[in-house]
């Protein structure tokens, strides 16, 4: 089916950060395969080569037709003032080989100083990596320049629906006063130990959908340093007893209790049986008193905060959240 709404986003997307791109073609192609029809791409994460070729296999196989599938991707922040954000959506349509994005969001509230395609694509986060002390290089570009932007390619089609990510209660209130088009989705980082139920409603009362980005918590940040092994949502008692009385996988719990809060979530994994099993949470059916009880695991436990990890990796303090 087409999709006609925001409303329609899927719940359970598929994520594709930390996919490297020796192995993102097939990933993708398996993932849809497996059913995901909502995939959830970025300039920043560097395949979105790769990703495009997945895509073109399933539909040249006839898995799905190009309207039953809704993919997104993001600005990158070396893209925000006005001249930058066109050329930024045409290399990410260029590069999924795709005519249109059913979602395109602003990446991060954070305004870097431009870095030209032909000097390195994607940018990330340094302006100069090759010298002797590197760092971010902040460039003064006022987020409604880069919204009215955004808003100009929803209005010529480039981009069915339009939105950010990472944005505080305050940006929001911000961006509602200023907008012409107004922003359709939220996304941010929650899970049970970041619930963020006051911004999840704000976003809800200007009608904004909502997608929770890494829902399941510390699992995505082991590998970087950025979280502990013994974090674990998945090894929660009351994850666990839930998990153990509806016979399903703890994974499968904490992302239905993401879905049954009224947001969409993206999630990723590189086996085919998870995969599968992430894709039905959405089936499954949480008591409200299981849906309380997973929240009051919220330890307000933020992981993707660039006030941390733009210092220790990027020699910059850059903090977006008090």
């Amino acid at each position: 089916m087409a999709f006609e709404s925001i409303k329609d986003i899927p719940a359970v997307g598929f994520g594709l950060w930390k996919i490297g791109p020796e192995i993102c073609e097939d990933t993708v192609y398996e993932a849809i395969k497996c059913g995901y029809r909502h995939l959830d791409a970025a300039c920043d994460y560097g395949n979105e080569v790769e990703v495009g070729r997945g895509i073109q296999r399933a539909l040249a196989d006839g898995i799905c037709t190009r309207e039953e599938l809704w993919v997104t991707s993001k600005l990158w922040n070396t893209y925000h003032r006005a001249e930058h954000v066109t050329p930024a959506l045409d290399r990410t349509l260029n590069d999924l080989q795709l005519e249109y994005l059913d979602l395109y969001l602003i990446h991060f509230p954070i305004a870097l100083e431009f870095v030209p395609f032909e000097t390195r694509y994607p940018p990330e986060w340094f302006f100069d990596p090759d010298t002797s002390d590197p760092c971010m290089k902040p460039s003064r570009v006022p987020l409604s320049d880069t919204w009215h932007s955004m808003e100009k390619l929803k209005a010529e089609g480039k981009a069915k629906h339009i939105g950010v990510c990472n944005y505080s209660s305050g940006l929001l209130h911000d961006l509602m006063n200023y907008c012409t088009t107004p922003p359709e989705l939220l996304q941010i980082e929650s899970h049970p130990y970041l619930t963020q139920e006051k911004l999840v409603r704000l976003a809800k009362q200007y009608g904004l959908e909502v997608t929770a980005f890494s829902p399941l918590g510390s699992l995505s940040y082991v590998e970087l340093d950025m979280a502990s092994q013994d974090e674990s949502i998945l090894e929660q008692a009351v994850v666990q007893e839930i998990a153990s009385r509806l016979e399903c996988s703890a994974a499968q719990v904490v992302l239905a209790w993401g879905v049954q809060r009224g947001t969409s979530v993206v999630v990723k994994s590189m086996n085919p049986e998870r995969m599968e099993q992430n894709l039905a949470a959405a089936e499954i059916e949480l008591s409200e008193n299981d849906i309380q009880a997973i929240s009051a695991l919220n330890q307000n436990r933020r992981y993707n905060d660039p006030g941390v990890f733009c210092e220790g990796a990027f020699n910059t303090f850059h903090p977006i959240y008090d």
